[in-house]
């Protein structure tokens, strides 16, 4: 199990600051016109849809100092109760896509049948460089050499 979580982690480590800096985005643009304009709308006791689209179409057009305003008029608790909320949502589906991103199995993203069972040249006692069967992407079994040259071959041919 340990291997979905590292696998996942090394995929997503630049999903990681996307994902701060989307969220920072996210809070300054959208969610203090949001939580300022709710505030302003419910100062008489309910809420007042004009006001609140009057005041969210002009807080929309100037996000820091909207967010300066939610600070000043006392807009503050508002602001952190829809933050929580947006924050909450926002993690379930970043977490669903780190979820999906985990690896199926122990094996993926692992060469399979490379040429590294032997180092420095010592298959070339064995095999050829330039002609012979495909064994590998630069190791060819000689067909002109003594003894035995019988393969076995693992894998499947697909015909379509």
């Amino acid at each position: 199990m340990n291997y979905k979580i590292e696998g996942a982690i090394r995929k997503n480590r630049k999903n990681f600051i996307v994902f701060g800096i989307l969220w920072v985005f996210i809070a300054i643009v959208f969610v203090s016109p949001f939580a300022y304009s709710s505030h302003m709308a419910g100062l008489e006791g309910k809420m007042d849809l004009e006001v609140f689209f009057d005041t969210f179409g002009k807080s929309m057009g100037s996000p820091l100092a909207t967010l300066g305003n939610v600070f000043s008029q006392g807009a503050s608790g508002t602001y952190f109760s829809t933050l929580l909320i947006v924050t909450i949502f926002y993690s379930v589906f970043f977490f669903i896509g780190f979820v999906r991103t985990a690896p199926k199995n122990e094996y993926t993203d692992i060469e399979h049948g490379s040429s590294d069972w032997s180092q420095r040249g010592e298959q070339y006692q064995i095999l050829s460089r330039n002609k012979g069967i495909i064994l590998a992407e630069d190791n060819y079994l000689p067909v002109d050499k003594r003894g035995n040259v019988n393969v076995l071959v693992v894998g499947r041919i697909r015909f379509w």
